[in-house]
């Protein structure tokens, strides 16, 4: 099988499945699992994905799901009547729902920004931050071609007219250097299991401090100040633990699912975002450059993200059936609109790409 599906989801590697298998193996003998078996692989799950992303360990809450985490931003950021949101056109539901019930509960305007014909989400959303937007809510990469945003001009956009900015990490943190400290978001969320290898139904929220005081979605007991203690969980207290552990979800310290995010962030991490996205990004340009003579388009290499391609197809051709074709030959991609989204990982090699490429040049000349 050639995979280049990443962004569809991505595999778990070996290290990561038995990690998985032992916190299951775990979980059937209760009587050996100690109160710290709770708190410590949490906090070291925190650590790293601070580590990946450039954040603060005490900004880092775990949650299951991006819609969880633009839950939490959507309870916790003002918005105004008459005021604006700005979301991307064709972004991801899950960072779009949310603020389209926040807009109607507050007499409030959700605005789309079309795509650019070229590309440049980046300066497509300069120039609709302005006066009057109160929350800027988009990702790194479009999760539909990979095109790719400069975070830290639109921080500093977002400040400059009072604007909280939101982002949904989802398809490329892991895959693409990603420094919180210089984009300044607000919240700031990924699930783990795309291209942070990890499993289903889990992820990680980044809180900014000015956020940190903010309400919950839900009254934790593990998020209280001093619940290692177990024989004093009835001492009711309403100190919560510090930094964003209070947005934490319940049974966070799930034993099969906590140990595998971990797995996969250690290897990330000797990895490191820098490298995979340069090497991903060999692979996606020479799909670009050898495509380009069959009638491809994709984005300039300015505006697309190294590990996540979206490559338009001659005219006339159905993406679908040649997605199918693919399929035939054990080669995995996806279809978003009319392009072929092609996501490699460190796991690909030149390979796969030839075994692509064929598939592509017999199609495409046949069309």
């Amino acid at each position: 099988m050639a995979y280049l599906n990443a962004a569809f989801m991505g595999p778990l590697m070996t290290e990561v499945v038995a990690a998985g298998h032992a916190g299951v193996a775990a979980k059937a003998r209760p009587w050996e699992v100690a109160i710290d078996a709770f708190f410590d692989p949490v906090e070291k799950a925190r650590g790293l994905y601070a580590g990946l992303t450039g954040a603060d360990v005490e900004g880092i809450a775990v949650v299951p799901s991006v819609s969880y985490g633009i839950a939490v931003a959507a309870a916790n950021l003002p918005l105004a009547a008459g005021k604006r949101v700005l979301v991307l056109e064709e972004q991801f539901p899950s960072n779009l729902y949310s603020w389209r019930r926040l807009a109607t509960e507050n007499n409030a305007v959700v605005q789309v920004v079309a795509r650019p014909a070229n590309g440049n989400w980046t300066e497509a959303l300069l120039g609709a931050i302005k006066p009057g937007v109160a929350i800027v809510a988009c990702p790194q990469a479009h999760w539909s071609d990979g095109c790719k945003i400069d975070l830290v001009a639109i921080g500093a956009a977002c400040r400059a007219v009072g604007a909280a900015l939101v982002i949904d990490g989802t398809q490329s943190f892991g895959a693409m250097p990603f420094d919180t400290a210089a984009v300044d978001p607000d919240f700031a969320v990924a699930a783990t299991y795309k291209w942070l290898l990890g499993p289903y139904s889990l992820g990680f929220l980044y809180v900014a401090p000015r956020h940190r005081n903010g309400q919950p979605l839900e009254e934790g007991w593990i998020c209280r100040e001093g619940s290692r203690d177990f024989s004093r969980l009835v001492d009711y207290t309403e100190s919560m633990d510090a930094g964003a552990r209070r947005f934490d979800v319940g049974e966070r310290s799930n034993f099969a699912l906590m140990p595998m995010a971990i797995a996969a962030m250690e290897r990330l991490t000797a990895w490191t975002p820098a490298a995979v996205s340069a090497y991903a990004g060999r692979l996606t340009d020479r799909v670009v450059a050898e495509t380009a003579a069959w009638g491809c388009t994709a984005a300039p290499a300015s505006a697309r993200s190294p590990h996540l391609l979206g490559l338009g197809l001659p005219e006339g051709v159905d993406a679908k059936a040649l997605a199918t074709r693919l399929a035939a030959a054990q080669v995995s991609v996806s279809v978003r609109g009319s392009r072929l989204r092609i996501s490699p990982h460190v796991y690909n090699t030149d390979a796969d790409v030839d075994r692509l490429l064929g598939v592509l040049e017999d199609a495409l000349a046949k069309a």
